[in-house]
Order: structure tokens, then C-alpha cells, then sequence
């Protein structure tokens, strides 16, 4: 004989998949690879600013295979960074996702865009490089992790951000009044700057050095390693897909 749970353990089994900050309930996302998930539907409450779907990014356009500015990832590399966000929320801060799952496509743009003569994004992205360089110093590669499904850049938030007084188009080596405006914490550069002070472990001021350990130990304990060239690049350790590069766009 088949025995029914009781109602009351019922409830409190449907009461914590609910909860905010927990992994949502495996399922097929839709217009999705198998294992592929977007992440609001894992993790509502990490907030999204996906850069590379408009025009605020080094190429200074939206780039080829972004049609939304919507984060997906592997359901595995989802639900560790909602792990994560668990741990920050009870401090009052969040997750802010700049990229996820990345075309193959878009790999293929920027490697056009570093052959393009046009400099106009130079003064804030990477003001003390050669743009001919960029691949050849490990900011931009030609087969990204990102393609895998399980790598994310991100930064930390305030839960309830205030906005914040920058400079638009300033310099990302700049202190935050002086370049672009972000709501997140200073990290020391801007994300995605092209320089060697945004390696996570370079020479800055000590607020941003405890910011940048701050999401480094957040994401160590969360299961994902951290490219050292960049505060902002983590990797899922136990990533389901680590030979395959996939290519479907993000919509």
C-alpha cells in the first residue's frame, strides 16, 4: 500500500521550495538546452545588469547572440550562486550578475570588434592598453568559459541600493565618482576594465580589497573558482558541461 505524506509535512516541503534564497523546483525551462535554466527562475532576488545585451560595454553596442538581457546558466551553476545569495541576504546585500552563459557568437564579436579601428570605448575600458593586445594580455579569450554555462561575472550589491553619483564614460581605473555610476560596492575598478588593478588580487585601497574578499570567500564557499585577472570572474568547480562549447542565443 502506497502511504500519503501527512499534510502537514506536506506543506512544509512546498513552504521551502518557496523560499527566498532557495533553488526553485527542477523543471524544464522552456527554449532551453536540457540543464540550462534561467536564473530569475531559480533565484528572483539576484538582480541582473547584463551589459553585453546594450549598448554599455567595451564594444559599446549590443553584442551578437544577446537578444535579452537575461542571465541563464547551467541549473547546477544556478542553484550554487542561490546558495550564495542565502548567505549574503541575512548581511543586507545581494548578487548583481553582469554576464552568464555567453554565445559562441558573441566570443566570435568581440574578437571582430579587437580587429575594428574604432576607439571610442578606450578612455573607459581600457585606458592604459592597446586594444590589438587585449587577447594576447588574457582580458578577452577566444573560447570563453562563459560558452560552458557555469561562469558568471558579478559583484555585491546593497540589498537596497541608492544611487550613486558617477561619471559617465569616466575612466574604469577611476575612483566611483569619476567613472561610470554602479550601485554595487567599490571593488576598486569598474567592471570589465581592462587593466591590471582589476586583477583581484592587485594593489588596491583597502575598502575595495575587503569587498573583493568579501565575494571572493562568498563564492569560494559557493563552489566556484575565481579568475585571477578579473575581481569579477568565477567559475562553477564542478561545472556539468567542461568540454562543450554551446552556441543558442540569449533570449
Amino acid at each position: 500500500m502506497t502511504r500519503r505524506p501527512a499534510r502537514g509535512l506536506l506543506a512544509l516541503a512546498v513552504l521551502a521550495v518557496a523560499l527566498p534564497g532557495r533553488p526553485g523546483p527542477a523543471r524544464a525551462a522552456e527554449g532551453l538546452p536540457d540543464g540550462f535554466v534561467r536564473l530569475a527562475d531559480v533565484d528572483p532576488t539576484i538582480r541582473q545588469d547584463m551589459r553585453y545585451a546594450g549598448p554599455r560595454n567595451f564594444t559599446g553596442r549590443p553584442v551578437a547572440g544577446y537578444r535579452r538581457p537575461v542571465c541563464i546558466l547551467t541549473r547546477r551553476a544556478a542553484e550554487a550562486l542561490a546558495r550564495v545569495q542565502a548567505e549574503l541576504a541575512p548581511r543586507g546585500l545581494s548578487l548583481k550578475v553582469y554576464d552568464c552563459y555567453r554565445p559562441a557568437a558573441a566570443v566570435a564579436d568581440f574578437l571582430r570588434w579587437s580587429r575594428e579601428p574604432d576607439l571610442s570605448t578606450k578612455a573607459e575600458y581600457y585606458p592604459r592598453e592597446d586594444k590589438g593586445r587585449l587577447f594576447a594580455r588574457g582580458y578577452i579569450a577566444t573560447r570563453s568559459g562563459h560558452s560552458r554555462g557555469s561562469t558568471v561575472d558579478l559583484t555585491i550589491v546593497p540589498r537596497d541600493p541608492t544611487p550613486q553619483a558617477g561619471t559617465p564614460g569616466g575612466p574604469c581605473t577611476a575612483p566611483p565618482p569619476a567613472r561610470a555610476p554602479d550601485d554595487g560596492l567599490d571593488m576598486g575598478t569598474a567592471f570589465d576594465c581592462f587593466d591590471d588593478r582589476a586583477a583581484t588580487a592587485a594593489p588596491v585601497p583597502a575598502g575595495p580589497r575587503a569587498n573583493r574578499l568579501l565575494l571572493f570567500d562568498a563564492m569560494r564557499r559557493g563552489g566556484f573558482a575565481n579568475y585571477a585577472r578579473e575581481w569579477w570572474h568565477y567559475g562553477l568547480l564542478d561545472e556539468p558541461y567542461p568540454d562543450r562549447t554551446f552556441d543558442f542565443p540569449v533570449e
